[in-house]
């Protein structure tokens, strides 16, 4: 059993891939916005973050990547960004934040559980 973090501010959104992964055994932690979920990592370090770009507060979904990927204790951990901003330029600002796959909204719910299970493979 792998262990998501959801961060994304819309509940609907939340409880849809609380529905796409949890049937694939995987334990779901939910935050809505970045503040909590940083809190969120104090809890258990997760296996994948599902991570929205635009989250309410000071702290968007790239800085926050950023800020992942800038401390040795969450660098390794896989970054699916899950947004409605899609065009090439948002996906080359989530990749240089640090992420390593991107959905855009509205998603395929089985496209969701395809890419998480991908990033959940050991690496070759």
């Amino acid at each position: 059993m792998a262990r998501i973090l959801v961060i994304e501010d819309v509940a609907a959104i939340r409880r849809l891939i609380r529905w796409s992964l949890e049937p694939e055994g995987h334990q779901i932690v939910e935050a809505p916005d970045a503040r909590r979920g940083l809190l969120a990592l104090r809890d258990g370090l997760p296996d994948v973050i599902v991570l929205d770009v635009m989250l309410p507060g000071e702290i968007d979904g790239y800085t926050l990547c950023r800020t992942l990927k800038s401390q040795p204790r969450w660098a390794h951990i896989p970054v699916l960004l899950l947004t409605s901003l899609g065009s090439d330029r948002d996906r080359a600002t989530g990749e240089a934040a640090g992420a390593v796959a991107h959905l855009t909204k509205p998603f395929v719910p089985m496209e969701l559980v395809e890419v998480v299970e991908a990033l959940l493979l050991p690496a070759a």
